[in-house]
């Protein structure tokens, strides 16, 4: 009976020994993970927001989505005024707010219109379509003389791209051809926000050049090919080469942001975009698989870049374009 009555008072603690070895356990793998205070775990990676404004932010994981928070100055007191990118398909449209310090916001704009073209088969038709063209920018705000026209460098010797050319000047306005070099030096004047100008570049993937521009004193550009390189039966390894011969002029401290613009971009940003936010960081070029050649040849050019540069960051602007940049250097 005394064993009995030993064993009775003793067997109660020992169980809640027992219940308490996997309470111990639990509690310590709380405090040492972080999660008994709510902290993050220790194993996280650290918070990649940049100190500086903009800041650049990044969330954990392999597909991690990244931001680049930047908000520019809005204009006080500015004019409307529209410019017209004559293009080999379409029309790129923008009409621009912008103010004496040359601040700027986009009112409204219109990517690769190609129903302008459709049944311009003559001279009339084309004045036609012009007009209408002209007329909704009216609509819009734009005075007759702050409307102008720009052709870029791939698209001036397009045949179609000529007669409107024609047209336009008969209607009294002002046909801007502009060369490769020049939309180099326009798209930086438009993309590169001032507080970047000491570390940063731009590029803008067309699909006939492309366009490296930076700031070294004066602005810098050199031009490499363009996103539709396989029409001249250039291969892949020859332009991912000449792009990153292209590169060796850019100096090392201008390195560490890329503001990045085009048709290829465009296409890239659309697949990662949050919502209507004004900048949509890349991710690495092996993360975009495509079966469109000119995709996939855009992309091997910005392999070409990233490998080159070793930049890490790439920037595209959902509200750039070169032509805005021209607008801004008309006095």
């Amino acid at each position: 009976m005394e064993e009995k009555s030993t064993w009775a008072r003793l067997r109660w603690p020992i169980k809640a020994i027992i219940l308490a070895i996997p309470i111990v356990g639990i509690g310590y793998w709380a405090f040492e993970s972080g999660k008994f205070d709510g902290a993050a775990p220790k194993s996280a990676t650290a918070d990649t927001t940049q100190a500086s404004s903009p800041t650049m932010a990044s969330s954990n994981g392999s597909d991690e989505k990244r931001t680049f928070n930047y908000t520019p100055e809005k204009p006080v007191n500015g004019e409307y005024k529209g410019v017209v990118e004559v293009g080999a398909s379409g029309f790129n449209s923008f009409v621009v707010n912008i103010d004496k310090e040359k601040r700027w916001e986009i009112v409204s704009k219109d990517f690769g219109k190609s129903f302008v073209y459709e049944g311009m088969a003559t001279t009339a038709d084309i004045r036609t379509g012009l007009k209408d063209y002209i007329g909704a920018m009216f609509d819009k705000g734009v005075k007759s003389k702050n409307i102008h026209f720009v052709i870029s460098s791939g698209a001036q010797k397009e045949p179609k791209t000529a007669a409107i050319s024609t047209e336009l000047k008969k209607m009294g306005y002002v046909v801007n051809l502009v060369t490769a070099e020049q939309e180099g030096k326009l798209a930086l004047k438009c993309v590169l926000p001032a507080s970047y100008y000491d570390n940063s570049f731009v590029v803008d993937i067309g699909s006939g050049n492309t366009k490296i521009s930076w700031i070294d004193g004066d602005v810098k550009s050199v031009e490499a090919p363009g996103a539709k390189y396989y029409e001249k039966e250039l291969k892949d390894d020859a332009v991912y080469a000449q792009v990153k011969s292209s590169l060796e002029k850019l100096p090392a401290k201008k390195r560490e942001i890329c503001f990045i613009i085009g048709g290829v971009p465009y296409e890239l940003a659309k697949q990662s975009r949050n919502g209507e936010e004004r900048f949509t960081v890349l991710n690495n070029p092996e993360k975009y698989n495509t079966d469109k050649i000119k995709i996939k040849s855009g992309v091997n050019i910005y392999k070409a870049i990233k490998d080159a540069t070793k930049c890490d960051t790439f920037v595209f602007d959902w509200d750039a374009n070169f032509t805005i940049g021209f607008l801004l250097s008309v006095k």
